[in-house]
């Protein structure tokens, strides 16, 4: 009986530990969703942060659009920070709400 109350919760915390994994990108369905996709080029002197939008419903993409904020590449700011870094270099946070 004791082995039946250890081996039990053991088993239940597994399974729901499986059904929580992170699906592989290619698996993920993509008939009703919201697909972003931000891309960072270099343009001379310049940094273009480009944010691109698809959106599907249904099977059927009903959206789409693009948008472009550019930067210069090497920023001045009073505060001391790494001067090697350009705006090309950092990293990108997401915040999905």
């Amino acid at each position: 009986m004791k082995y039946i109350l250890f081996v039990l919760p053991v088993m239940v915390f597994m399974s729901c530990s499986n059904a929580q994994q992170d699906k592989p990108l290619e698996q993920l369905d993509k008939k009703s969703a919201r697909e972003v996709v931000l891309v960072t080029e270099v343009k001379g002197d310049s940094v273009l942060h480009i944010t691109k939008q698809h959106i599907w419903f249904n099977g059927e993409q009903i959206a789409s659009q693009s948008d472009t904020i550019i930067t210069a590449k090497k920023v001045n700011t009073w505060s001391v920070g790494d001067s090697a870094q350009t705006l090309s270099e950092v990293p990108i946070y997401v915040t999905v709400q």
